[in-house]
């Protein structure tokens, strides 16, 4: 569609004269808006749960940086190869949630949000991450130059947990030399508070597993063949926790 502009000039005393001209038609190569942006997001995604590449071939440059949830790095030939359909059992989808960009020249940096619906074998879950994309513009093609993949951090479902175990974990563990981990009980539940710091409920996620809301990371109790508590526990993490046998 062409736009006529009309401008009025002054001629002589007054007189005005009108002159039209034809501007050129409005032209998307040179630019990008945030929905096209977040339309083809959405393709990318999209095209996960069955294994496409096509997309992902399309909108990443050859030379891409991707950064996963799972702190991997990866170039472009890495990441097709770690796109396949999902197993049979498994369906889910992604819809992309609270985009932003910012748009200047032949860059624009697309940040949004990754709502995941999952369903394994009947069972439903779901994750939230959030992904930020740089695009540039090369050849007239606009192509992801690198991305990062963070994951919002979500409790686990509280699980059941043998009540009668719990005085078994009561103790004073050692975090480092001179850094103590204190493992209480009262009125059926058990806390930890490390140092002089404050008392912080556990919340079990299964038999002898725990985790703090809001925390990521779990405590693990570990027991001895024999079935008792070991002299140890563990993080998930991996640290080890040497109980203080003065005051267990």
């Amino acid at each position: 569609m062409l736009r006529t502009i009309v401008a009025i000039s002054m001629v002589g005393f007054g007189m005005l004269s009108p002159v039209s001209r034809q501007q050129a038609p409005e032209q998307s190569t040179d630019g990008i808006t945030q929905g096209e942006l977040v339309r083809r997001t959405q393709e990318l995604v999209d095209a996960v749960a069955v294994g496409d590449q096509t997309p992902w071939k399309k909108y990443f440059a050859e030379d891409c940086m991707y950064f996963d949830e799972k702190g991997r790095n990866m170039n472009k030939a890495a990441l097709l190869a770690d796109l396949s359909p999902m197993p049979k059992g498994y369906s889910g989808s992604i819809a992309i949630a609270n985009a932003k960009s910012r748009i200047e020249g032949g860059v624009a940096i697309l940040s949004y949000d990754e709502d995941e619906k999952e369903v394994i074998f009947g069972q439903n879950l779901t994750a939230r991450y959030h992904e930020t994309d740089t695009w540039m513009r090369r050849n007239g093609s606009w192509q992801i130059v690198a991305s990062q993949v963070l994951r919002y951090y979500e409790d686990p479902a509280p699980g059941k947990a043998d009540v009668s175990k719990f005085a078994a974990y009561v103790g004073t563990y050692e975090l480092a030399p001179g850094v103590s981990l204190t493992i209480s009980m009262d009125g059926g539940h058990i806390y930890r508070r490390r140092g002089e710091g404050p008392k912080e409920l556990l919340t079990p996620e299964a038999t002898d597993i725990f985790f703090r809301k809001g925390v990521e990371g779990r405590i693990l109790f570990q027991y001895a063949g024999s079935g008792q508590l070991e002299e140890t526990m563990k993080t998930l993490f991996g640290e080890k926790l040497t109980r203080d046998r003065a005051n267990s």
